[in-house]
């Protein structure tokens, strides 16, 4: 995971600030291109997640336009040396951090505010038939999401655990 600051210049007026530059982000280890951007608003306790893609995995630059959200990301590449590790961190309209999610890492997030708008920008284009995930609350995982009852969709209640998303991917 990268953690993006961005220089925001504030003023009167109110705010500006580049939430993309092609070279300064890959310098920062950020390769892109960027082929899709996505929006979402959520409601307080929604979880959106763990999600992935495979075989086209995504790496996804988010960010949350307004309200409050704990963004997670675990990675799950085989033979990585941190597999099944997790990385969480909030995402504001405050704090304007971005989190860059590589390719090949599950991804979700829960909404803390009264509502949130999240976007982010992804390396491949979505394809349903691809679309996988790990249930949000594996014990294995342990990720200490900071809402006990959360939201979800019928779809994300019905992922397996860490230990079958192993078994099923051929995962060490």
């Amino acid at each position: 995971m990268i953690v993006v600051e961005p220089t925001v210049f504030r003023d009167e007026r109110g705010f500006f600030m580049e939430t993309y530059h092609q070279k300064k982000f890959a310098e920062a280890g950020i390769p892109g291109p960027f082929v899709q951007t996505n929006h979402a608003r959520s409601i307080k306790n929604t979880l959106r997640g763990l999600h992935f893609q495979s075989p086209n995995p995504q790496g996804k630059l988010v960010r949350c336009l307004s309200g409050e959200i704990f963004d997670v990301a675990v990675d799950i590449r085989n033979g990585s040396p941190t597999l099944g590790k997790w990385f969480g961190l909030i995402l504001s309209g405050e704090n304007k951090l971005q989190l860059y999610v590589p390719p090949d890492f599950a991804h979700g997030y829960c909404i803390l505010s009264d509502f949130a708008e999240a976007t982010y920008a992804c390396t491949d284009l979505y394809a349903p038939k691809q679309e996988g995930g790990i249930i949000w609350n594996d014990p294995v995982l342990a990720i200490s999401w900071p809402i006990s009852e959360p939201i979800l969709s019928p779809k994300d209640t019905h992922f397996p655990g860490w230990t079958d998303f192993c078994r099923s991917h051929g995962t060490r």
